[in-house]
């Protein structure tokens, strides 16, 4: 129930029900494109399902790995997926809450057990990625009275505007004004900062830190993917997605003047830059893909036709691998509460990034397919083979597979239902697709996320709480991790 408080829904949504799902016989999948080896150059899967990068907050202020992070991802390796994607991962040693980090060479021992952990629960079936990530800077919304007193700078105009000169006077009479007279003597980044809480674009490169970007960013990443192979990292993705530093340099939003903005081919340029120099730091074995939007979902953001450039442009540079996310913008999150920061999944965008099944008639499930395969289609025509990761709402057998018959894409990827249910690729691989625990798509995980809480499952978050070995949240009452799976032995395999 967390989600629905907090989300954009569509107008007139209704609630729409889980789709059939009819699991394959042991024998169905054994023969499935989903349960098929992958391989393309270095970038080879056991099978072609995949978990993407979902952030659990569970590492340390400091970025570090804790037993907990551990344990998250041994769970979901325990499940066998042909990929898994750690959380997005920072490549800056800077404060960002309990975030992994991979912005010093200290973080490498700790990234270095999760890999190692990982790989013995699959059985060495999936390949282990890290996802690196830049962001900018972010603050809370501030009460008004603290941002007048402490946060806003005094400039000529808000003297000029209000016939003041002194500053603390101008600070009261700020503080004194209806709204509709702050719009009149704030500019509307101040306004905004008021409102919203003060964010950081690419475009402010009247600070120097954003002026360097693209002289900063390309080692930073670098370094980073550098300290990944170090920790025994199959591979790395990039996040050139959602509303960070790459996606918002890739987004027609990005006006900057330097080179690295306006016209496509200017914004594509950092990006690039950032693929080469991550490629030429790694060893030539080391997978390097990049996860970008199908669809901003934003009024003037990069649509399918944006994103089919990219993708070319990727390919050409020799990337390994594409995954395709949509929407998770900034630009239309709502309004945050004094004391919270904005959150860019809880606009329209945010919910097509994760849409619930209180949904619009097209309802909540595969809606990023339609631009995925345009994509994908548009690669192929080229003369690209790479291949293409998709996900948004993919829960079950026939639609994974229908997917891949079709050439939709290449690679399944699930986050909530895999989430629900760390086993249910391995479920539909053995025939025991009954014993599958299906998610509701409501949103609950992302309403945990929403408020760096830990992230956990409403299905199972309150199961088994006393057995002995249960992971427990800081209040002790959400375990951590999914309950491990013991097959149904009153269920017959369906094969005999």
């Amino acid at each position: 129930m967390l989600a629905r408080k907090f989300m954009w829904h569509p107008p007139n949504a209704t609630r729409h029900a889980l789709l059939d799902a009819r699991w394959p016989s042991r024998d169905e999948a054994e023969h499935a494109l989903l349960f098929s080896p992958l391989r393309h150059g270095r970038f080879a899967l056991h099978t072609r399902t995949w978990v993407p990068a979902m952030v659990p907050w569970r590492a340390t202020e400091s970025g570090e790995v804790t037993d907990d992070v551990v344990a998250w991802y041994e769970r979901f390796a325990q499940g066998k997926p042909g990929g898994l994607v750690l959380e997005a991962t920072g490549i800056r040693d800077v404060a960002s809450g309990p975030l992994l980090r991979l912005g010093d060479d200290r973080f490498i021992e700790g990234i270095r057990k999760v890999v190692r952990r990982a790989e013995a629960a699959s059985e060495g079936q999936t390949l282990v990625l890290v996802q690196l990530i830049d962001f900018l800077k972010i603050r809370r919304r501030p009460a008004p009275t603290k941002y007048f007193e402490r946060f806003l700078e005094i400039t000529d105009r808000h003297r000029s505007l209000l016939q003041m000169s002194d500053e603390g006077d101008v600070r009261k009479a700020l503080a004194s004004l209806a709204e509709n007279d702050l719009r009149r003597v704030l500019t509307a980044r101040e306004f905004e900062a008021l409102q919203y809480g003060y964010r950081e674009r690419v475009t402010d490169t009247h600070l120097d830190e954003i002026r360097d970007l693209p002289k900063r960013l390309p080692e930073l990443f670098a370094a980073a993917a550098r300290r990944a192979e170090a920790a025994g990292m199959h591979g790395v993705e990039l996040h050139y997605a959602h509303a960070y530093t790459m996606a918002s340099l890739l987004s027609p939003t990005n006006t900057r003047s330097d080179g690295y903005g306006g016209p496509l081919e200017q914004r594509l340029r950092l990006p690039l830059e950032v693929l080469g120099a991550v490629r030429a730091a790694v060893s030539s074995t080391f997978v390097v893909g990049v996860r970008f939007l199908a669809d901003e979902c934003i009024p003037g953001g990069n649509r399918v036709h944006e994103a089919k450039a990219v993708a070319l442009a990727l390919a050409e540079a020799g990337i390994d691998f594409i995954s395709l996310s949509r929407g998770g913008k900034f630009d239309d999150a709502k309004q945050p509460k004094v004391g919270d920061a904005a959150y860019p999944y809880t606009g329209p965008s945010g919910w097509e990034c994760m849409p619930t099944t209180l949904a619009d008639g097209a309802g909540p499930f595969g809606r990023n397919l339609g631009p995925a395969g345009e994509v994908r289609g548009h690669l192929r025509s080229a003369g690209f083979k790479t291949p293409v990761v998709v996900a948004g709402g993919i829960a079950t057998f026939d639609q994974a597979e229908a997917i891949l018959q079709t050439e939709g894409a290449d690679v399944i990827a699930s986050a909530r239902q895999t989430l629900a249910d760390p086993d249910w690729f391995l479920k539909m691989r053995q025939g025991r697709g009954s014993e599958i625990r299906r998610c509701v798509f409501t949103n609950y995980c992302e309403g945990l996320d929403q408020k760096h809480k830990m992230v956990t499952c409403k299905l199972w978050d309150r199961q088994e709480l006393h057995r002995p070995g249960v992971r427990l949240d800081e209040k002790r009452r959400r375990r951590l991790t999914a309950p491990a799976w013991v097959p149904d032995a009153s269920q017959e395999d369906e094969t005999n």
